[in-house]
């Protein structure tokens, strides 16, 4: 690829994702654990396959001291991530540095609020395939 291709497809990437910077949140009346199991299952059950659990409020908790805070952000969080083959390949057909929003990610995440589950919204155009995609499995796991 010549250098200034690479260099527009970067741009292209970034730009768009400027756009995908709300997070949509959604109370889930429950502990911590029932919400994970039943993201967990929410995901499993639309037929795809989780990739990996990042437990982001053990490392903060964690890492706090380490910055230099003592403030707990989160008494628990973690994000599952994962791909729809189907979905990811028809917004990457449609536009090929749509590659730069996969995986997906929904989280569940509680604080002095109560336990949330969410995820960040995505711009407009094919990508709003992936975010009705997880808003339904986010639907499905806190109705539960």
């Amino acid at each position: 690829m010549k250098p200034y291709l690479a260099a527009v497809a970067c741009s292209a990437v970034l730009a768009s994702q400027v756009f995908a910077e709300e997070v949509i949140t959604s109370p889930f009346d429950g502990s911590f654990d029932d919400a994970t199991f039943a993201v967990e299952s929410a995901i499993v059950d639309h037929g795809l396959v989780i990739d990996h659990v990042s437990h982001v409020g053990e490392m903060l908790n964690r890492t706090g001291a380490d910055v230099g805070s003592d403030t707990q952000i989160f008494s628990a969080a973690d994000i599952f991530v994962f791909c729809s083959a189907k979905v990811s390949r028809e917004v990457m057909e449609a536009d090929p540095m749509n590659i730069g929003y996969c995986p997906y990610g929904i989280f569940v995440a509680e604080d002095k609020n109560g336990v949330q589950v969410g995820y960040r919204s995505y711009p407009d155009g094919p990508m709003e395939k992936v975010e009705a995609l997880l808003s339904g499995i986010v639907k499905e796991a806190v109705s539960d």
